[in-house]
């Protein structure tokens, strides 16, 4: 382990495997069949996650998870439409902020950064505004680790005959969503998270007949999934330059997630990881931000010890020194950091985390430790 090639414990980029990134090593014609297989295998693994082949398409777009959460609300929310956003941290406000940039109608309802939104919340304000057509929700928060009750609120939202879009992008590979089960106009993540690809590719689940009827909805030539998909079914190929080296990497991921044996086991191990890496913590008297019981095991967020001597770009430089990556906290109220538990990493890598973490504590004289 070496500053060189450190473990990041940060919600995305994450550390990958060595096949992972030597599947980069390939140089890829954008229009070449055999790259055209590629993209269109990856779509229909990426399917088989959430049992969506029959009810919905796979759009794959370039850039971030931003890139592809703007699309899909561009694209997928009517010109005329109203989204309500539920909020309960960085990302739900960032939602609100690209229906305001779209010219999108828009509401919102914030909870506390460590209370989920309910189902009856969302029931209650549907009822108070039938103007509403869409509704968007984080499943997972990434700024806290919270979850989010997806199933009771896709629920709701379905029986006032509304549409639901879900930003999964901290949630989908690992825990599980089943489009048979939840019903929903569009979930949307990307490649560099829980499938352990590299950043650079977002998708978007798309409703079959959501995305036939949204012809001429969006704001944008580049972003649009209903021309991309469109393209994509007549040709095989994506619209503009792909991001080769990116699709081939999570074609690899894929591979690899298969072999551990999808998706329960991909979460079993960030839920084994999430427990080694809060049980070493408490040790340490590093509290955690959220309660056990809505910390979903893909980040958790702590509290800054309440020392003077502790300052955390300090902190985050020893702690980088010894071979370990960590997140700065993103709560507005209270002073935290966040540690990451997915990636391809294991428990023992998250124990050897939180003993740099209690090495680097005494070094700075902190007096919790």
């Amino acid at each position: 382990m070496s500053t060189a090639a450190p473990i990041l414990l940060t919600p995305g980029p994450l550390t990958t495997s060595a096949r992972t990134r030597q599947a980069m090593m390939v140089d890829w014609g954008s229009w070449d069949d055999r790259f055209n297989q590629l993209t269109a295998s990856l779509c229909e693994q990426l399917l088989a996650i959430i049992n969506g082949s029959n009810s919905h398409y796979c759009v794959p777009l370039q850039g971030s998870g931003t890139f592809a959460v703007e699309a899909a609300i561009g694209t997928l929310v009517p010109r005329d439409g109203k989204v309500l956003v539920l909020i309960n941290g960085a990302y739900g406000k960032r939602l609100a902020k690209i229906c305001e940039v779209l010219g999108r109608r828009f509401s919102t309802f914030e909870t506390a950064e460590d209370e989920p939104t309910t189902a009856s919340d969302v029931d209650r304000l549907l009822s108070a505004d039938p103007g509403i057509t869409h509704v968007a929700l984080i499943h997972c928060e990434t700024s806290t680790g919270i979850l989010n009750p997806l199933p009771e609120i896709a629920n709701v939202i379905a029986q006032h005959g509304k549409r639901l879009i879900i930003d999964a992008m901290s949630s989908f590979g690992a825990l599980p969503i089943d489009a048979r089960q939840v019903p929903f106009d569009a979930l949307i993540a990307a490649s560099g998270k829980c499938l352990e690809g590299v950043p650079g590719m977002g998708f978007v689940f798309a409703r079959k007949e959501a995305l036939s009827n949204a012809a001429g909805n969006c704001h944008s030539l580049a972003m649009d999934l209903h021309d991309q998909h469109t393209y994509m079914v007549k040709t095989g190929q994506w619209r503009f330059t792909p991001p080769t080296h990116v699709v081939a990497a999570l074609h690899e991921a894929l591979l690899q997630y298969n072999e551990e044996g999808g998706l329960p086991a991909r979460h079993q191990r960030y839920a084994n990881n999430c427990q080694a890496l809060l049980d070493g913590m408490a040790s340490l008297g590093i509290r955690s931000f959220l309660p056990e019981a809505i910390q979903a095991p893909i980040i958790v967020t702590f509290h800054a010890p309440k020392d003077p001597r502790y300052q955390f770009k300090d902190f985050y430089e020893r702690v980088k020194a010894k071979g370990f990556i960590l997140y700065p906290g993103k709560l507005t109220q209270v002073e935290t950091f966040r540690v990451g538990c997915i990636g391809h990493v294991n428990q023992a890598e998250m124990r050897a985390a939180v003993n740099a973490v209690a090495e680097v504590l005494q070094e700075m004289e902190v007096l919790e430790i």
